[in-house]
């Protein structure tokens, strides 16, 4: 059992690092943020491991991309948004691209465009001026949500899941 939370933790610490490089290093900056891939890799994550461990890489990665980057004001919101938008995928099954996970990427893209919304509209203390932010949030989502398919329909290939379930799912 310990051998396995171990591994758990390590595939989750590449992971949260993933999700950093991609979002801090790989993105388009907007008038109130950037738009970037990462929540594809949280999106895989949330696929592979147990739903404790997928948590914690959206909520680090984004944390960490926020915090190091000079985006720190936006670090509270994308914790709670990223950590609660990998709580829709699931690691059960032998496929990442199963009909629950693709179907999975319309509420991860209304929680991502909603929250960013909501968290603007308590930094900027009005309804109207966050409107702008809700397109950035849409492609931000299908650009990741590009990313994640076209991962897992690889690994699903791969038949990566029958490969290393045994001590992946929780």
């Amino acid at each position: 059992m310990q051998g396995k939370n171990i591994r758990l933790m390590c595939i989750a610490g590449v992971f949260t690092a993933l999700v950093f490089v991609v979002t801090a290093y790989l993105h388009i900056p907007t008038n109130n943020g950037y738009i970037h891939v990462g929540d594809g890799f949280i999106y895989l994550a949330a696929c592979i491991l147990p739903w404790p461990y997928a948590m914690a890489v959206g909520a680090g990665g984004a944390l960490l991309a926020d915090c190091l980057t000079g985006y720190a004001i936006w670090a509270p919101g994308s914790v709670i948004i990223k950590a609660l938008t990998a709580l829709l995928f699931s690691n059960k099954g032998k496929k990442i691209m199963s009909l629950r996970n693709r179907l999975a990427l319309v509420p991860a893209a209304l929680i991502c465009a909603g929250g960013y919304y909501l968290y603007e509209c308590i930094l900027y203390g009005n309804f109207i001026a966050p409107l702008s932010g809700i397109a950035a949030s849409l492609i931000q989502s299908l650009a990741s949500a590009i990313v994640f398919v076209a991962i897992g329909l690889t690994f699903d290939k791969m038949n990566f899941k029958s490969k290393h379930d045994g001590g992946l799912e929780g």
